[in-house]
């Protein structure tokens, strides 16, 4: 494969080879919630369940709809090979309180925290109907906020507060608090980024 995105194509290629090798049955008892049928796993994100196989690997939206970005595949890919299932304890946590998350702040500041003031707090009602377009639940903090789920075990929340002649829109991402020992920092912020996207796709 000629390479012609390195910022998306590079990490993806990285992670497919390293995808070959899995051991089905350790992705399984690693996560529990996941689905393996000898050929493929299902996986759902964001409400969308995906059929990914292996060891060739492709993935298919079991809704018909559009095949996702190749970030969010890699995501997918990282979620298969690294993520482990952790309980939720009922708590929530900004990037920040959990670990590297001061390190990796203002990178997540600018394309998670600013892009959903921006995309999202600009444009209360299309925020809303996209929420509840994907099967969210409504949050009583901000004024727009829902949680949803990420993949099996794993929430987030999107608080957004409109802006004004004095203050720009506002906005704050919570993650539920297994994400501190489930996910990497930078799968943290490709959550949040993936979770902005696909609002804005149903918007």
């Amino acid at each position: 494969m000629q390479i012609e995105n390195h910022k998306e194509e590079v990490p993806f290629a990285h992670y497919e080879e390293k995808f070959r090798a899995l051991n089905p049955e350790e992705a399984v008892s690693r996560l529990p919630g996941l689905t393996w049928d000898g050929a493929a796993f299902m996986v759902t994100l964001l409400g969308r369940k995906f059929r990914i196989t292996h060891p060739d690997y492709s993935i298919t939206p079991e809704d018909g709809g559009s095949t996702p970005p190749l970030a969010t595949q890699t995501f997918l890919l990282r979620y298969l090979l690294e993520c482990k299932a952790v309980d939720w304890k009922g708590e929530w946590k900004t990037f920040r309180e959990m670990p590297w998350g001061e390190m990796y702040i203002k990178p997540y500041t600018g394309r998670v925290l600013t892009r959903a003031a921006f995309t999202l707090g600009t444009r209360l009602d299309a925020f809303r109907a996209a929420a509840e377009k994907m099967g969210a639940f409504p949050e009583s903090h901000g004024d727009a906020g829902y949680r949803f789920r990420l993949v099996d075990g794993y929430w987030m929340q999107i608080l957004v507060w409109a802006g004004d002649e004095e203050f720009p829109p506002n906005a704050q991402v919570l993650y539920s608090d297994n994400f501190a020992d489930g996910f990497a920092a930078e799968d943290r912020v490709v959550a949040g980024d993936i979770l902005i996207s696909t609002i804005k796709v149903n918007m």
